[in-house]
């Protein structure tokens, strides 16, 4: 994730690219659009693997897919947000929505992702009959 809040976390602080869907849209379109613009990076050929739907604490559902690909992880260009930062400084600065990117095997996926989205974890191992 980005922004000034996330800058100096790891543990817990990584998400999948995820985004809101447009009127109409498929979740999987939406889902490729989310990736290409918070990584700048085309989504790689290939069937992708339905994951489901992991609902959060907020409520928000999560629909998610995992793809084998090679992504250039150390080259993203991501969309940008406006927020007011310092807090109650009244100005206002545009921060990356995501400000890395990073490859991770499943256990170490696990401590990284925010406590939400591990269940994809889970959820991604028993797709492909592994131990996570």
């Amino acid at each position: 994730m980005g922004g000034p809040f996330w800058a100096k976390k790891d543990r817990r602080a990584w998400s999948i690219p995820k985004g809101e869907y447009e009127p109409g849209e498929e979740a999987l379109t939406a889902a490729r659009r989310e990736f290409l613009e918070e990584l700048g990076h085309d989504v790689p050929p290939g069937d992708p693997i339905d994951l489901g739907e992991v609902r959060q604490a907020s409520g928000k559902r999560i629909h998610a897919w995992a793809l084998e690909g090679d992504v250039d992880v150390t080259v993203i260009t991501s969309n940008t947000f406006e927020l007011e930062w310092p807090p109650g400084s009244g100005r206002t600065a545009q921060f990356p929505e995501v400000d890395r990117a990073d490859w991770f095997d499943l256990a170490t996926a696990r401590t990284k992702l925010t406590k939400g989205q591990v269940r994809f974890i889970d959820l991604l191992a028993a797709r492909l009959g592994v131990r996570a």
